[in-house]
């Protein structure tokens, strides 16, 4: 999946928390938003609408416009390592959550359909048989 295909996937499904994501769609939309938010940044810095050197009105802006599709496609790829999308709650222990989420997101899908739908890696690709 290209960065624009991703961006495009995760965007079309704002709120939508069902099915599966693969890896290169959450990490290209993790890139994605991470480069809005360096831009968000540069921009608050010079047309002054920082708060007191931290976030400011712009980066508000993109923080809260993407806020859901992030949790969304963080829940769909926990699905395709068929995990519960609770499981985006461990995150709120510092440290050891975001290490542990971080190797769920990197793990690769299972193969075939779940219980949360088919595999969007396996099913797309030629000659796989589920």
């Amino acid at each position: 999946m290209s960065f624009t295909a991703a961006v495009r996937s995760v965007l079309s499904q704002y709120v939508g928390f069902g099915g599966r994501a693969r890896r290169s769609e959450y990490w290209w939309f993790f890139l994605f938003s991470f480069l809005v938010s360096i831009v968000t940044s540069i921009l608050d810095v010079v047309l002054g609408t920082d708060f007191d050197g931290s976030n400011g009105l712009f980066s508000l802006i993109a923080t809260l416009a993407l806020l859901l599709p992030s949790l969304a496609v963080g829940v769909r790829r926990l699905h395709d390592t068929d995990r519960s999308g609770w499981w985006i709650l461990i995150g709120i222990i510092p440290i050891i959550g975001t290490i542990v989420l971080l190797v769920f997101f990197a793990l690769d899908g299972t193969p075939g359909p779940n219980r949360f739908g088919p595999s969007p890696k396996y099913d797309a690709a030629p000659g796989w048989a589920s």
